[in-house]
């Protein structure tokens, strides 16, 4: 099975589209975000994958992260309330249309650059992950999150 990334023009459009869905009156079937907090949490994951922040990784993540790396680029579902690093938990009030327009950059820019300008870094829970897998895990992630508010 060949998995989606964002580094393709396909999954990037598709992902645009569904973004461009979402409005105010989309409720989360999970979590405790609302739809702009879901952004702007995309958002900051997305400053990582591009190299624009980097998050330093706890003690907890050199231990369990290699037991569960296969899962930010697998086929298997992200599941429903993971646990959140707590850097990247939103609970300011957020504007749904800048949020959205900015997330929308940063994945055009994501794609744009590809693997060369992706980060080298490695994740903040999983470590050292290609930068194919980035691209994978990335649209993983937001996949969830748009599944999190029906889009």
């Amino acid at each position: 099975m060949i998995m989606e990334s964002l580094f393709s023009e396909e999954t990037l459009n598709k992902s645009i589209e569904r973004l461009n869905s979402l409005t105010t009156e989309n409720v989360r079937l999970w979590g405790k975000m609302d739809v702009a907090q879901m952004l702007a949490h995309c958002n900051e994951t997305m400053d990582v994958a591009r190299g624009k922040r980097s998050i330093k990784r706890g003690f907890i993540s050199y231990v369990l992260g290699p037991f569960f790396k296969k899962e930010f680029y697998n086929d298997t579902p992200v599941r429903k309330n993971s646990p959140t690093h707590p850097t990247f938990v939103m609970v300011s009030q957020y504007d749904l249309d800048s949020e959205r327009n900015k997330l929308i950059e940063h994945l055009k820019e994501f794609h744009k650059g590809g693997e060369a300008k992706c980060t080298d870094a490695p994740h903040g829970f999983f470590g050292k992950v290609t930068k194919a897998q980035w691209g994978i895990g990335m649209y993983k992630h937001l996949d969830h999150h748009l599944q999190q508010f029906s889009a």
